[in-house]
């Protein structure tokens, strides 16, 4: 398709208001989250794209003060009117494969754990309705722009939400910038899918949503 360019002056100024590191080329070969992005932000701006530049970002495992901290260095440049975050995420991984079965059989019920040993059907709802219900709730957390509700959240369910972290900072970068409680910020999701509807313990799934955030 062609090439985008590095902001490598932007990258440069990063580095001395931050501790960041370099990625080795063995954790850039296994990670794929920013080139499953490429194509997609290169085909959005094809008719602009010697106009673009890109600062990639790849966000660890880290804590919900190093959100916090990273957010805070980051707001100045989500605040700038020419910039745009593109914020990477799928939603719940489910199933034994993932190490993650989640299951709640009501709105009013206690969640549970279920086993791919157990072939049946649960009595409840069905699986797969559990897990959106599990992830709009997450949504719902993440709509709020609330950092705090987001990691209560998912201190309560552990969903494997694998942009948990990305999403973390972008919350901490907001509130930031419009500390709680904000009617500026407007964050609202406008799509959410599965890869498959669960339906039995030994079944797997992933989630899909996309949002958008706007600042006044």
């Amino acid at each position: 398709m062609g090439n985008i360019a590095i902001d490598k002056d932007t990258i440069s100024e990063l580095r001395g208001k931050g501790s960041w590191r370099t990625m080795s080329l063995e954790v850039d070969e296994d990670e794929h989250s920013l080139e499953m992005h490429l194509p997609y932000i290169y085909k959005t701006f094809e008719n602009r794209i010697q106009e673009i530049k890109l600062v990639p970002i790849l966000v660890g495992n880290l804590n919900f003060q190093k959100e916090k901290y990273y957010g805070e260095v980051l707001a100045p440049y989500l605040d700038d009117e020419e910039n745009l975050f593109v914020i990477s995420s799928d939603f719940c991984h489910w199933g034994s494969r993932f190490r993650y079965t989640y299951y709640c059989a009501s709105e009013q019920g206690y969640p549970v754990k279920l086993r791919s040993s157990d072939r049946r059907r649960p009595d409840g709802k069905p699986i797969w309705q559990s897990i959106e219900r599990l992830d709009w709730d997450g949504m719902e957390a993440i709509a709020t722009t609330d950092h705090s509700a987001f990691r209560r959240y998912l201190e309560d369910t552990d969903n494997t939400i694998c942009g948990r972290h990305p999403i973390g900072v972008l919350l901490a970068a907001v509130n930031h910038l419009f500390p709680l409680p904000a009617d500026g910020p407007v964050l609202r999701f406008v799509k959410y899918d599965q890869s498959s509807k669960v339906v039995s313990p030994t079944d797997s799934s992933v989630s899909y949503a996309s949002a958008y955030l706007c600042l006044p």
